[in-house]
This record gives structure tokens, sequence and C-alpha cells, in this order.
């Protein structure tokens, strides 16, 4: 075994580290008394509601409101981030290996509720 040195450390003295630093110790009582006290901010009344308009919106006709809709939904899936290939097979490859072990798990179980039925039941 080599002999390892300890790393070069500090040679000070407790009394000479207690003499570079100042503690100040609060108690919970002297808080009290330091504390500014909080401000109440002025409320201000509320506003009266809006009068609802009597007046009816007018309406677009059917047609324009679907090609809204439709116009809306192709922005939103051109927004979209379509993963490559690679990913696709990686995210079905995962897919398919949890639904086979969930498929083995519920057959387990399912095999396991069996057998104490059938200790319980006597067949």
């Amino acid at each position: 075994m080599a002999n390892k040195k300890p790393a070069n450390r500090s040679k000070r003295t407790p009394s000479a580290a207690t003499s570079d630093t100042k503690v100040t110790r609060i108690k919970a009582s002297d808080s009290k008394e330091t504390a500014k006290k909080p401000t109440v901010a002025a409320v201000k009344p509320a506003k009266p509601a809006a009068k609802a308009k009597k007046e009816k919106k007018e309406r677009k006709n059917v047609f324009a409101r679907i090609g809204g809709y439709f116009g809306g939904a192709w922005y939103e899936l051109k927004q979209v981030h379509w993963p490559d290939r690679k990913n696709s097979w990686a995210l079905t490859i995962g897919l398919i290996v949890f639904t086979l072990i969930f498929i083995a798990i519920i057959l387990l179980l399912d095999a396991l509720f069996q057998y104490l039925f059938g200790l319980i039941l006597g067949k």
C-alpha cells in the first residue's frame, strides 16, 4: 500500500477561527420588537358589472363555422412536432413490450385466484 498523505489543511486554531466571525443569535422575542408592522393596502371598491348587451350577436352561417373549426384544427396540427421513424419504432416496441408484460401479470393473477378459489370451494 502506498502512503497517502493528508491534504494540506489550514492550521488555524479554533480561537483564531472564532475571532474572525461574528455570530448574532436572534430570539423569538427579539423578532417581535424589531419586526415591522404589516401595512394594509387600500381596497378599491369593485366596479359595477358591465351591462349585458341585449342585442343578439350575429351568428355566422353553419358552413363558415365548420370551416373555421377545421381551419383551427389544421393550424394546431401544423404546430405538432411529429416523431421521426426511429422514435416511432422505439415507442411502438415499448408499447408492445409493456402490453406483453401486463398480459403476463394478469394471466398469473388469474391463475393464482383460480387456484385459491379451487381450494376454497373444494374442486
